[in-house]
C-alpha cells in the first residue's frame, strides 16, 4: 500500500544490515512503517541488501534507489543522501559508516543515537535496556534500546490497530477455515489441525512429518516457499515445487505457499491452529496471533540459544498449568535440538486448547505494556 504522509515528528534514520534470513529487515520494516504511519515520524530506513526488502515490501522498486513506500523512504546503505536525523537507530549492532559517525557528531545537538538490540527475555535485559555507552573519538553517546516482555524493557512492536484486526478474525472459526480454503484452494475440514510452517534447516521436521502422516487427525501443512524444502522433499521424495503445489500423504497434506508480505502472513498466523516460527520477527507475531505456537530459536555456537529458549519459557509459562507447562517445555526444547519430537508430540499436541486460551490471556498481558515503537518515540 502506499501513501500520502505528513510527518509532523521527528526525522528519524534506521540503518539495517541484514545479517542472514528476514529477522533484521523484518523487525526494522515493520518498525519503520508503525512510526511513520501511526506516530507520524519522518522516517527514513536504510537497507544494505535491497533484494531482502523487496522480498517484503513488494512494491518497492526493483534497483536499489531511494524511494517511499508507506511513508518511509527507503535508501540503498550506501547511497549518497546526507544523514539529517534527529534520532539515528543502528539496528541490532550494525555497523554505521565512519562519514555517518561524523555528521551526527558535527550535528547540533547530535542526534540521539540508539543501538535497537534483539529481542531476550532474559533478566539481564532489565538492567541494559537504556543504559548509554561514549563513543571513543567524537561526542556522541550511544544508547542501548532492548525489546521485551516487563515493564522494564522497551516493549514488543504492535501496531495500533492489530488486536482488533486479529480478533475480528480469530474469534469467528468459520472465516478462519474459509481464509485458509481460499490461500490453499482446498477445502479445510473442522476436524483438520491447521499448521502453519516457518523454520530453520536444523529442525527436526523430518520426524515430525512422519508423526503427522501416521496419526489419526488429519494435519495440514503450510509451507512459505523456500523454507524446509529439503525435509519436505526426502519425505515426498520430490522437491516441494513452485507456490500452489500440493502433497499428500496419509493424514498429511502439505501446501507450498508463495512469498507473502508481513500483513498477509499476519492473517495466517491468526487463521491457523497452531504456527510454527523461528527469530524474532515471526516470533512476535505469533505472540500477537494468540494461538499456539512453537518457537524456533536462532542458533548460536556452543547452544547459547538454549538460554534465551529456557528464559522465554519460564515468562511464557507464567499462569499456565504444570502439565501444559511440562508438554511445552518438552516439545520446545525438542524442536529446538533439546530432545526428541517423536515423544514429546503427543502431549504437547493434547495441550493445544489449553495453550490456546493462554495464548490469549498472554497476548493481552504483553498489549497491557507500552509497545516498540511507542516506546522508542517517548524515549
Amino acid at each position: 500500500m502506499k501513501a500520502s504522509i505528513s510527518h509532523p515528528g521527528r526525522r528519524w534514520t534506521i540503518f539495517c544490515s541484514v545479517v542472514d534470513n528476514f529477522g533484521d529487515i523484518g523487525v526494522c520494516w515493520r518498525l519503520a512503517r508503525t512510526l511513520a504511519v501511526h506516530h507520524r515520524q519522518h522516517v527514513q530506513l536504510r537497507v544494505d541488501d535491497w533484494e531482502a526488502l523487496r522480498r517484503l515490501c513488494p512494491d518497492t522498486s526493483a534497483q536499489p534507489v531511494p524511494c517511499s513506500i508507506d511513508g518511509v523512504e527507503l535508501i540503498p546503505w550506501a547511497h549518497e543522501a546526507v544523514v539529517e536525523a534527529d534520532v539515528v537507530v543502528e539496528a541490532f549492532a550494525c555497523e554505521l559508516p565512519e562519514i555517518v559517525l561524523h555528521a551526527m557528531a558535527c550535528r547540533r545537538p547530535p542526534p540521539t543515537w540508539i543501538n535497537l538490540e534483539y529481542l531476550s527475555a532474559e533478566d539481564w535485559v532489565e538492567g541494559c535496556h537504556r543504559m548509554c555507552s561514549p563513543h571513543p573519538q567524537l561526542p556522541l553517546l550511544k544508547h542501548f534500546f532492548f525489546p521485551g516482555f516487563t515493564p522494564r524493557t522497551g516493549g514488543l512492536l504492535r501496531e495500533p490497530s492489530l488486536l482488533s484486526a486479529r480478533d475480528a478474525v480469530i474469534d469467528d472459526r468459520t472465516a478462519c477455515r474459509a481464509l485458509l480454503s481460499a490461500r490453499t484452494g482446498i477445502e479445510v475440514g473442522e476436524d483438520v489441525l491447521a499448521v502453519s510452517l516457518f523454520c530453520y534447516a536444523q529442525a527436526p521436521l523430518p520426524a515430525l512429518l512422519d508423526i503427522w502422516a501416521s496419526g489419526k487427525r488429519p494435519v495440514l501443512l503450510l509451507v512459505p516457499e523456500g523454507c524446509s524444502t529439503d525435509a519436505l522433499t526426502r519425505h515426498f521424495g520430490a522437491a516441494p515445487g513452485r507456490p500452489g503445489s500440493y502433497h499428500r500423504d496419509r493424514a498429511l497434506q502439505v501446501v507450498v505457499l508463495p512469498f507473502t508480505d508481513q500483513d498477509t502472513y499476519d492473517r495466517l498466523l491468526w487463521a491457523c491452529d497452531l504456527n510454527f516460527v523461528r527469530g524474532e520477527d515471526s516470533f512476535v507475531r505469533a505472540q500477537w496471533a494468540a494461538r499456539p505456537f512453537v518457537w524456533q530459536v536462532y542458533p548460536q555456537r556452543e547452544h547459547a540459544h538454549r538460554d534465551k529458549l529456557d528464559a522465554f519459557m519460564v515468562r511464557f509459562g507464567d499462569g499456565l498449568d504444570a502439565k501444559s507447562t511440562q508438554a511445552l517445555t518438552a516439545f520446545w526444547r525438542a524442536w529446538n535440538g533439546f530432545g526428541e519430537v517423536v515423544t514429546t508430540w503427543a502431549d504437547f499436541a493434547a495441550a493445544l486448547p489449553a495453550l490456546q486460551a493462554h495464548g490469549r490471556a498472554w497476548a493481552t498481558r504483553q498489549a497491557a505494556l507500552p509497545d516498540l515503537a511507542s516506546s522508542l518515540v517517548d524515549f
